[in-house]
């Protein structure tokens, strides 16, 4: 049986100086000032140095037992908008709906649809997908849903994004990011989608009819470097005379002998560097691989460098400056605890005038070009192109090929790093045109 109210108008007792003049009582028990019709403030001593508490309550009967309703804390809820939220509680009542329950349903709902945002779906979307992503793929994924996806849809709820939507963000992102990166996006937002379809929070993804809307560039990326001995030549010459930081010199050259992506050469670490055998050897947790590989961290997997006697009279020099650090290139003078920023390198290429000409990276494909172009004085191929390769540490994407070739090519990368060290000493101190190596290293 539901005790409904009375619901014709109250006698109201309280008056807005009346609560905000209540306190506790003296011998400081709480003390509760009554409205009318259940409504009452209760006020109590505060603890821990608290101020005293004001809470608004509603006390009323329903299927033959006592409930109480917290309806607000003053001020926050005035007196004004605590008897509209007991008037509707009272209302509820009236029908026979449970006020408590019925706020607590009301939670639910909401809590659920803040959950069905598609900023909501995206974060839970990225603790299952990116998980096993390099920190690079996982950083740049969500820097561009946070910057430029989050903002204009991350607050929608996914079941009502249409479209139409989606192609105003995603042309938004075309005007300012060139390389196809809104295509990207899009594909992202797509497999965001699929994933709330597959989780029921969706019942269609948006992005399907959506496919070939978008123009793509065509384009095939490739990391501006110099090729050519001339340039090469140019280059070195450059770096032998750049005014830079000792540290920043020293990556530069590096990245001309050993080929390595600048975030491998530029977070080397001292206990990869064996002076007597000639060698850094770096393990697969610091090289480009997919995570699950990486935490596995397979010794098999290892990239041995032979180094060269170029190579190692730099390293010789670093370690007067961070020998005993964990890192070879040390960072700024207050963080000696990290490496070095990656950027260094091609700040320093911008800086010697190469902007748009070289990077860090493009030292890796100077290096390929020249090496496979390499010809002995009878016209045949002076480095095997798997050695090449390995050296680059480039996967084979031929499965059955890449199961069978596992050389190291260790002897053979050894003597062409050498070569190329020696070819580029040769380059560095001509301005004519270099063609070809003379001899292999011996």
């Amino acid at each position: 049986m539901v005790n409904a109210p009375n619901l014709r108008a109250l006698s109201r007792k309280l008056t807005d100086t009346k609560v905000k003049a209540s306190k506790p009582k003296p011998d400081g028990r709480p003390e509760n000032l009554t409205d009318g019709g259940g409504l009452y403030l209760h006020v109590k001593t505060g603890t821990n140095g608290r101020k005293p508490g004001k809470f608004w309550r509603y006390n009323y009967r329903i299927e033959g037992r006592m409930k109480t309703l917290s309806i607000g804390v003053y001020p926050t809820v005035t007196l004004q908008l605590a008897r509209e939220r007991h008037d509707e509680a009272r209302a509820l009542l009236a029908r026979g709906i449970d006020p408590a329950i019925y706020k607590k349903e009301l939670q639910n709902a909401n809590s659920e649809a803040d959950s069905n945002t598609f900023e909501a779906v995206a974060r839970e979307w990225f603790i299952k997908h990116l998980s096993d992503k390099s920190e690079t793929h996982r950083t740049r994924t969500t820097s561009y849903l946070e910057r430029d996806v989050f903002p204009f849809i991350g607050k929608r709820p996914i079941t009502e994004i249409t479209p139409r939507e989606l192609i105003s963000v995603i042309e938004r992102i075309s005007k300012r990011i060139t390389h196809n990166t809104h295509i990207r996006v899009l594909g992202t937002i797509g497999q965001i989608f699929r994933y709330a379809f597959a989780t029921g929070r969706a019942t269609l993804d948006p992005t399907a009819s959506l496919k070939g809307f978008f123009k793509q560039e065509e384009e095939t990326q490739h990391f501006p470097a110099l090729t050519t001995p001339t340039e090469v030549g140019r280059l070195l010459r450059a770096i032998d005379h750049y005014p830079g930081q000792f540290y920043s010199i020293c990556a530069l050259k590096l990245s001309a002998l050993v080929m390595l992506r600048p975030g491998e050469l530029i977070e080397a670490e001292w206990a990869e560097i064996d002076v007597e055998a000639q060698t850094w050897t770096i393990e697969v947790r610091r090289l480009k691989a997919k995570m699950s590989i990486k935490r596995n961290n397979d010794p098999k997997r290892k990239h041995i460098i032979p180094l060269s006697h170029q190579a190692l009279a730099i390293f010789e020099e670093l370690k007067q400056h961070s020998g005993g650090k964990k890192y070879v290139f040390q960072g700024m003078p207050h963080n000696h605890d990290n490496p070095m920023s990656r950027a260094t390198v091609n700040m320093a290429l911008r800086r010697m005038g190469f902007k748009g000409q070289m990077t860090a990276h493009g030292f890796r494909g100077m290096a390929s070009t020249l090496l496979n172009q390499m010809r002995d004085k009878d016209g045949r191929r002076m480095w095997d192109a798997d050695a090449i390769e390995r050296q680059l540490t480039h996967q084979d994407h031929n499965v059955i090929r890449s199961a069978y070739n596992r050389a190291d090519y260790l002897d053979e990368r050894r003597d062409m790093l050498q070569s190329w060290a020696d070819y580029l000493d040769e380059l560095r101190a001509t301005t004519g045109q270099v063609l070809t190596f003379k001899t292999k290293a011996v």
